[in-house]
């Protein structure tokens, strides 16, 4: 690789719902820009990280888990980001779990073109008690597809990411930077902002609620170093509003103080969260809907 030359590219991050894509996209960047959570379907954008190391920048694509259950608007949209995604990229980074192959994981590989560069990503090694199972496992993935590499990780632990980066790296195109040496994503603060505070959601009450709510800043404003932040929560049912809202509003003040503490960490500021509950049923199945609040 020459020192004069630099090389970028687009790394799309690519698997069935819930096998790591968000956890391993803010280990690579190494700051939380995608929200996490152990429920499916927590990533519904396409959520773009940054990494600029030496002469090389990755510009991480972290895909929605490819749906193949639950059918409506909101998934058809999801699944249609994926597909997009996958025809505009450098190289593929395709996640499973070790030991397991399954009809979801299936579905997904059989998207990706065969001409693709796909580094298949075994993540969460470190859940694997016996690793002498690690090596047959591989082999028998390498028959599935013509896969460009084969790299066990573990996004929680951090364990083989540098090797991960090396990996991918061979494949990235010669080509000038596309964002600043510091930039971490292309979402904006707003954004940001709706996303966090809809992690929150789902860690505190996703086993009570379906997922059936969103969130939509209606107000970002900056003052200096405080940001006030306005933030509808939009839930399918009037049913539901109680449960976001909780006994003497004690659920909805804990999500929203703790989605605070995270942005003004991210934002390195002072935060003014203000949040409420808004009804607007059968928004995952209306596409006029799906736009107003963000989804393309």
């Amino acid at each position: 690789m020459s020192d004069e030359v630099f090389y970028t590219g687009l790394v799309a991050i690519v698997g069935r719902p819930n096998v790591g894509k968000s956890t391993l996209l803010n280990r690579l960047v190494g700051q939380k820009v995608s929200i996490v959570s152990r429920k499916a379907q927590t990533t519904r954008h396409r959520i773009t990280g940054v990494l600029t190391e030496g002469r090389q920048q990755f510009i991480f694509v972290d895909t929605p888990g490819f749906q193949t259950h639950h059918r409506n608007a909101l998934n058809s949209t999801m699944n249609r980001t994926v597909n997009q995604v996958l025809a505009e990229v450098d190289v593929v980074m395709f996640l499973i779990e070790p030991g397991r192959f399954g009809p979801d994981d299936r579905k997904v590989l059989e998207l990706l073109p065969r001409e693709a560069k796909v580094v298949l990503v075994i993540n969460k090694v470190d859940l694997e008690a016996d690793k002498t199972k690690l090596l047959p496992f591989m082999e028998k993935m390498s028959a599935e597809f013509p896969f460009a590499e084969i790299v066990p990780v573990s996004a929680e632990k951090g364990h083989n990411v540098d090797q991960l980066l090396k990996a991918l790296g061979k494949y990235l195109p010669e080509g000038e930077p596309l964002f600043g040496e510091d930039d971490i994503t292309d979402r904006s603060e707003r954004f940001l902002a709706a996303e966090f505070l809809r992690e929150k959601l789902f860690r505190m009450i996703g086993e009570e609620l379906p997922y059936g709510m969103t969130v939509e800043i209606e107000k970002f404003e900056v003052e200096g170093n405080l940001r006030r932040i306005f933030a509808a929560i939009i839930v399918d049912k009037a049913s539901h509003k109680g449960i976001v809202i909780g006994k003497g509003g004690e659920s909805l003040k804990r999500i929203s103080s703790e989605a605070r503490v995270e942005l003004e960490k991210l934002f390195d500021g002072k935060v003014y969260l203000e949040t409420w509950v808004k009804v607007k049923s059968g928004w995952a199945d209306d596409e006029r809907a799906l736009k107003s609040l963000g989804y393309d």
